[in-house]
């Protein structure tokens, strides 16, 4: 596996590889990997690529002055390992100092149509810095395909019509959720979680699976199921964000629970922020 820290090596690197006709899979990611990335490297390999490029940085840019850009977790050497093992066969370690020029003034924006809701909304500035830096990633490694995870469904539909509106000659790969035993979505952030907080934090799924037995059942009207829901999360000892159910291509927000439609939910589980989604 080749390990790459400057950017301009890696695009001259990435260059030749297509230009020799191989298909490169990128996969980015902020590091602190778990089977959740590592099923976006298999879903790669699956699809039949080549070259699989793991990115692995904790942009700046997505976070916000009181967010845990420091803390996040890093750990190259374990996510050098478990890439290698997972079958990636290129790694980029990139900085920001050498991701962004002292002064970087270009940024790729979103008008609001998809980032304005959600996430976008509660984390201003968020979405702009995710697709400024993949932006950077896809023209750096040349992919023909990008694979990214459904546990965030805002950025991958974000991120894909970017790839549509902006013409980058390449495909958006969305791989399912990676569940812990227990129904907990794999997230880096898990690592943040006491035992009692990553018990409160079971409430996520629990109220996915429970909304889409009843989406089963026939349409339902939205409203009510989105107090229970946002109850439930709370009685649960969760700090309830949001509870909404949109359409699964435009974010918009819809007034029936109907199979199709997207739920998603965001809560803290003490000061950590976690997200999940289900489609119905």
């Amino acid at each position: 596996m080749k390990t790459f820290n400057d950017p301009k090596k890696l695009q001259r690197w990435a260059a030749a590889q297509r230009l020799a006709g191989k298909k490169i899979a990128l996969v980015p990611t902020m590091g602190a990997l778990h089977e959740g990335h590592l099923s976006l490297i298999a879903a790669a390999k699956k699809k039949g690529a080549d070259e699989i490029v793991v990115s692995v940085f904790v942009n700046p840019t997505q976070f916000g002055p009181k967010e845990d850009y420091a803390q996040y977790p890093r750990d190259h050497k374990a996510d050098a390992a478990k890439c290698r093992a997972a079958g990636a066969t290129a790694i980029f370690f990139p900085t920001p100092e050498n991701m962004y020029a002292p002064d970087h003034s270009v940024w790729m924006v979103e008008d609001g149509a998809l980032s304005g809701s959600l996430c976008g909304a509660r984390r201003p500035g968020h979405f702009r810095g995710v697709c400024t830096v993949v932006a950077k990633l896809f023209n750096l490694t040349h992919p023909n395909f990008a694979v990214f995870g459904q546990k965030d469904y805002q950025q991958a539909t974000i991120i894909r019509r970017m790839v549509r509106d902006m013409n980058f000659d390449l495909e958006i790969v969305v791989a399912p959720i990676v569940r812990e035993p227990s129904g907990l979505a794999r997230s880096s952030r898990n690592a943040y979680l006491s035992d009692a907080e990553r018990e409160s934090a079971l409430a996520l799924s629990r109220a996915l699976q429970k909304l889409k037995k009843l989406t089963a059942e026939g349409p339902r009207p939205w409203k009510a199921l989105q107090r229970e829901t946002w109850i439930a999360l709370d009685r649960a000892g969760l700090r309830t964000d949001y509870v909404e159910a949109v359409n699964a291509d435009t974010l918009a927000p819809v007034r029936k629970l109907d199979k199709g439609v997207v739920v998603l939910l965001a809560a803290y589980a003490g000061k950590t922020r976690l997200i999940d989604n289900a489609v119905m």
